[in-house]
């Protein structure tokens, strides 16, 4: 594990690539073979080479660069990349439509964008001014060997290969404190709502999980979940790099069909999840042929007929998980019984983007059952309720929170009670010893089972109500 003193991701990306060197960072599985792997080294290079090809592009410190991509080795390289330059990463998930992403560009002010082939047709269908420089990350070779590469941009109409080259000046000088990253949670006219969070809010989160999640250089991760949701950037991404880990990359949406050939093939150590996918492998794959196998008809063999699910249910995700976290929603009581029966080494925890988003969590194993494990070491969590009750908001203080929501001062406000601690809109509880159980929602969002926010009030706007 690298040791961080600036407490900034620049920081983490060169000192990575320094002490982890050709040990393998990260590639991208298809049709049971991987490619565009590549090193902690070269990764190293290639960031240090997008930071300086953003500042030839004329970004300056501070400015905001959206990154539309699909996960792959190459959103690493510009998001670090972006931090290595002074920048502000907006990373805008795949699936909100060109009206959306016109939005949110607007709303961040985007100086730059970073696009691949599967995006671009989204920007162009925008409508987004011509001038802000569109740089295509998968269109430079991977082989660093090869200094003479270059890279596609698209400016002002007119596409363009530039080569990709070291910096001959300074770069800024980042603080823990600096803004890195504006999340959108919502990107529809009217309601976008920029999450601000610092090199500190990032990092400390990252760091912090490593109380719950012990990861490895050796170990191997497969990302599932957008880069552009924090909880796969933080956890999944920063927590990688700053332990020299291996992630890869699926090619396309994680469907069973898609994913289960690539578990086998690729037999990840570790991995996090939303409830959606483990709920559907069980009822869709592991209950209905435990339901029906003979040893489970009989009280004297139902224990034997549900270890052997279990060893189904290992050998589907590949035989080698021993770290499996799922948060953005809760899991269902039936899911998790059976998941603790077979003794698989899931890890609950609670969080939301406003916190980086890690409020709460746990190992496998060490968490009372349906709770979201322990409060983050470091993190405050009170619950505000009348004292005749023992539930109400969760409210959260620490270096997690984020420094407020991106040109809304009102709405910043709001989110904040007058003694300084985020209000959460979760409704829950905490026993004697600090595990947190999430008991529904005080705010009128809605959270999905994969870990999606539905709003009411923007259905009623598209239905016209």
């Amino acid at each position: 594990m690298v040791y961080l003193e600036q407490l900034t991701l620049a920081e983490l990306g060169q000192k990575a690539a320094h002490t982890f060197k050709e040990r393998r960072a990260f590639e991208i599985y298809r049709d049971g073979i991987t490619y565009n792997r590549i090193s902690y080294r070269e990764f190293g290079i290639r960031i240090r080479q997008i930071g300086s090809l953003f500042v030839r592009l004329g970004m300056k410190s501070g400015d905001r660069v959206m990154i539309l991509a699909e996960n792959r080795p190459e959103w690493a390289i510009a998001y670090f990349g972006a931090a290595f330059a002074g920048l502000v990463s907006v990373p805008t998930l795949t699936g909100f439509s060109s009206e959306q992403i016109k939005t949110i560009a607007a709303h961040a002010g985007a100086a730059g964008i970073c696009v691949t082939e599967k995006t671009a047709a989204k920007i162009a269908a925008s409508d987004i001014d011509k001038s802000i420089p569109c740089i295509y990350i998968d269109s430079f070779i991977q082989d660093v060997g090869v200094i003479e590469s270059d890279i596609k941009v698209c400016l002002n109409g007119e596409e363009k290969r530039l080569l990709l080259k070291e910096w001959e000046g300074g770069f800024p000088e980042i603080q823990a404190e600096d803004l890195a990253s504006i999340i959108y949670t919502s990107g529809t006219a009217g309601s976008s709502k920029g999450v601000m969070l610092s090199n500190r809010n990032l990092l400390f989160t990252a760091l912090s999980s490593r109380t719950l999640m012990k990861i490895y250089p050796r170990d191997r991760l497969l990302s599932v979940i957008p880069l552009a949701h924090t909880y796969e950037c933080t956890l999944g991404l920063l927590t990688a790099v700053m332990s020299g880990a291996s992630t890869a990359y699926l090619d396309r949406p994680p469907s069973p069909a898609a994913l289960l050939p690539a578990l086998q093939t690729l037999r990840p150590t570790a991995m996090i999840t939303v409830p959606l996918f483990i709920e559907k492998l069980y009822r869709g794959y592991i209950a209905p042929a435990l339901i029906a196998s003979p040893l489970y008809k009989f009280p004297l063999t139902q224990f034997l007929a549900i270890q052997l699910a279990g060893h189904k249910l290992t050998a589907a995700l590949g035989a080698s998980i021993r770290f499996f976290g799922i948060g953005g929603a809760s899991l269902s009581e039936e899911t998790e019984a059976f998941l603790r029966k077979i003794q698989f080494p899931y890890a609950p925890g609670y969080g939301l983007t406003e916190a980086a988003p890690l409020v709460a969590g746990a190992g496998p194993y060490r968490f009372p059952f349906g709770s979201a494990g322990s409060v983050l070491k470091g993190v405050e969590v009170r619950i505000a309720s009348d004292p005749a009750e023992t539930e109400g908001e969760i409210q959260v203080r620490g270096p997690n929170v984020m420094l407020g929501y991106y040109r809304d001062e009102a709405l910043t406000k709001k989110a904040f009670t007058p003694d300084g601690w985020l209000k959460t809109g979760d409704l829950g509880r905490l026993d004697k010893k600090n595990n947190l159980y999430i008991r529904g929602r005080l705010k009128t969002m809605i959270l999905g089972p994969a870990g999606e926010n539905i709003y009411p009030e923007e259905i009623k706007e598209l239905l016209g109500a």
